[in-house]
């Protein structure tokens, strides 16, 4: 028993940081998309037993601590995105789509590798795109509820000093002291966690707005990075399973609500490092117990949901972009790490940050194609006499 005490710990420690650290990003994104309570509650709910299910599963078969987690990114695109033509339901469907993509990543290699192809900062920069808006909350939020705000950025900043993976759930306790001390209450509200079937369509505008960038972004900001994170640890499992199951999961909550399970990227290091277990071959048990507390920790979908309709949403957006300004940091990073791409970088950061949509088709998607065609327009040019 004392030989699992510390993965199991670790594995406790992995899934609070990783559901508190940005469960509001989730419920912020699907109510963007158009959920209402019941399914944005079901949402969150659906990611979190889908990607339990899938940690538990992956861990047990192959012994290795694969960390699974919702696409914190992905969930952010939905809040540039908006509310596509079709509600909710084309959201989902877009959902289907991912899901779709991955799984046919994992089965087709050519495709696994032209997606691994797509250069560093146009990928970069269109994430960096999709961020800011969000990542600018905390200053927004000072400026409008200050009594709020001041005390959750300043815990957050102090917190991050000295124990950075618990910045984010420390913020977030005070936003929910906060809440509870100027809210109406809890009185009447449905707290209990319940799966709300909703049934997809499919709208073109939707598939190519938002589900296409939320595969591209799910790809080269999570599955990729996850994938390398335990490489450093000397994890090496075969990615096409992992595609092909987190895949299947996107396709089974999706109708559910929820908008895609992949790789955890900023949570794995948690699990598979050696502050998990000095032992390699006992850390997988860090990642299936993390599995087990994220799917535990979704029951409180309910609850997570009432409470961000009883706050000020900009307070709620507000700890979602602390949540975020790390991923903006190592996106941004990316986009102008390489000299001769800055330029389309900076293309699709700026038409990415418009939020802008033409055609009915999210800005994403017009980033990423703007950036790519400067990018051959600036190879074509340097390759001329």
């Amino acid at each position: 028993m004392r030989g699992i005490a510390r993965p199991v710990l670790a594995g406790v420690v992995t899934a609070i940081v990783g559901f508190g650290g940005s469960f509001t990003v989730v419920l912020t994104g699907l109510r963007a998309a158009g959920a209402d309570e019941g399914q944005a509650a079901s949402g969150l709910l659906a990611v979190a037993v889908g990607s339990g299910i899938v940690a538990v599963v992956l861990g047990l078969r192959t012994r290795m601590p694969i960390s699974i987690a919702w696409s914190t990114p992905g969930a952010a695109l939905l809040i540039s995105s908006g509310v596509p033509d079709g509600g909710f339901a084309a959201a989902e469907g877009a959902f289907l789509l991912c899901g779709a993509l991955i799984v046919i990543a994992g089965l087709v290699r050519p495709l696994g590798r032209l997606i691994a192809a797509i250069p560093g900062p146009i990928a970069g920069a269109m994430l960096a795109g999709v961020l800011l808006q969000l990542c600018l909350a905390p200053v927004q939020a000072l400026h409008e509820v200050p009594l709020l705000a001041a005390p959750v950025i300043v815990v957050w900043a102090v917190t991050a000093r000295f124990a950075r993976p618990w910045a984010v759930p420390a913020a977030l306790v005070v936003a929910i002291v906060a809440i509870a001390v100027t809210g109406p209450g809890l009185g009447g509200v449905d707290l209990a966690p319940a799966f709300v079937w909703t049934t997809p369509t499919f709208e073109p505008a939707a598939l190519i707005g938002i589900g296409l960038p939320l595969f591209l972004v799910t790809m080269a900001s999570q599955n990729v990075p996850g994938m390398a994170v335990m490489a450093q640890y000397g994890f090496r499992p075969r990615l096409r399973g992992i595609l092909v199951a987190t895949g299947a999961a996107t396709l089974a909550v999706a109708p559910f609500g929820g908008h895609a399970v992949n790789l955890a990227a900023i949570s794995a290091a948690l699990a598979a490092g050696p502050d998990a277990d000095p032992d390699p071959d006992r850390r997988w048990i860090a990642s299936v117990t993390a599995g087990v507390g994220l799917a535990v920790l979704g029951l409180g979908a309910g609850l997570a949901t009432a409470l961000l309709l009883l706050s000020p949403p900009i307070l709620v957006e507000a700890v979602a972009g602390l949540a975020l300004l790390g991923a903006l940091a190592g996106a941004v990073t990316s986009a102008v790490a390489e000299p001769e791409g800055r330029e389309a970088a900076i293309v699709t950061f700026v038409v990415t940050a418009a939020g802008v949509s033409f055609l009915g088709i999210g800005s994403a998607f017009w980033g990423l194609l703007a950036g790519g065609a400067m990018l051959l327009l600036h190879r074509r040019r340097t390759r001329t006499p």
